[in-house]
C-alpha cells in the first residue's frame, strides 16, 4: 500500500462484485476438470461436456485447426482433438476461450484483445518450457494456466473502469513511473492484486492466485515460490 492516499476510493471487491457475468465463474471448466480425473472417462464423454456449448465447440476447433498446432488433416469433432492434442491441452482452452468470451466486450481505445492474449500465449510457452527444464512438480498444464492467466487483472481494469486504466497508460508512457507504481497511485492496488482476487474468487487452483499475486516478487510467494519465478521470469 503506498504511503500516499489513492486517487479514488474504489477497492477490488467493487470491481469484482458489480458485474454479475464478470463474478460468476467458467462452471463448464470446472465440470470438465471433474470429469476428466475420474479414470473411468472417455474422450466422447468429455466432449458431451464441451458439447453442451455449441458456440465453444466452434471456436475450440477453430483453434485446435489453427497454424498453432499444426496438425495434420481437419480435426472435426472434439473428441478426435483430444485423442490427438490429449485432454490436459484441450482444458486449458476450455479455460483461456471462457475468460476472453467475459471480456469481449472491453471498451475501444484499449489493447486489443488479439494482442493480449498473444502476450499472454508466449508466457503461457515459457513458463511451460522452464518448468519442464527444471523437472518442476507442478506439471506443465499448471505453468501453462498460470502463464496464461497472469494479466488477467488487466482485462478488469480495462472492462471495469477503462478512464482509470487509460490514465495509468498515459502515467506509464510518461516515464515518471511505472504501470505499477501509476495503478497504485490512482487506485491503492494493482492489476495482480486484482487478478489475484479474481482467480479465488472464481475458485481457481491455489497455485494461479498466488503466482499473479506475487508476479511482482516472487520472494513474495508462501507456497508456490519456484512457480512464481518461472511465470515471473517467462
Amino acid at each position: 500500500m503506498p504511503a500516499t492516499q489513492p486517487a479514488t476510493e474504489l477497492t477490488i471487491a467493487d470491481l469484482l462484485t458489480g458485474d454479475v457475468h464478470l463474478a460468476s465463474p467458467p462452471n463448464l471448466y470446472f465440470e470438465l476438470c471433474r470429469a476428466a480425473d475420474d479414470p473411468a472417462a472417455t474422450s466422447e464423454n468429455l466432449a458431451g461436456i464441451i458439447g453442451n456449448d455449441p458456440n465453444l465447440c466452434g471456436r475450440l476447433l477453430k483453434i485446435v485447426n489453427s497454424a498453432y498446432f499444426g496438425l495434420p488433416g481437419q480435426i472435426r469433432t472434439i473428441s478426435r482433438a483430444i485423442t490427438i492434442i490429449g485432454i490436459d491441452e484441450l482444458r486449458t482452452l476450455v479455460l483461456g476461450t471462457l475468460i476472453i468470451d467475459k471480456f469481449s466486450a472491453l471498451p475501444g481505445g484499449l489493447p486489443s484483445m488479439h494482442a493480449y492474449w498473444r502476450n499472454c500465449l508466449n508466457c503461457a510457452l515459457l513458463a511451460r518450457s522452464i518448468g519442464r527444464y527444471l523437472h518442476n512438480a507442478a506439471g506443465k498444464e499448471a505453468l501453462f494456466v498460470c502463464g496464461l492467466l497472469h494479466e488477467i487483472g488487466q482485462l478488469v481494469f480495462y472492462l471495469r473502469i477503462p478512464e482509470l486504466a487509460r490514465d495509468v497508460a498515459l502515467q506509464a508512457e510518461a516515464g515518471s513511473i511505472d504501470a505499477i507504481q501509476a495503478e497504485q497511485k490512482l487506485l491503492g492496488f494493482d492489476h495482480y492484486q486484482a487478478g489475484a482476487a479474481l482467480a479465488r474468487l472464481w475458485r481457481l487452483p491455489d497455485i494461479i492466485a498466488e503466482t499473479i499475486a506475487s508476479h511482482c516478487d516472487p520472494l513474495m510467494a508462501d507456497t508456490y515460490p519456484q512457480e512464481s519465478a518461472i511465470v515471473s521470469l517467462a
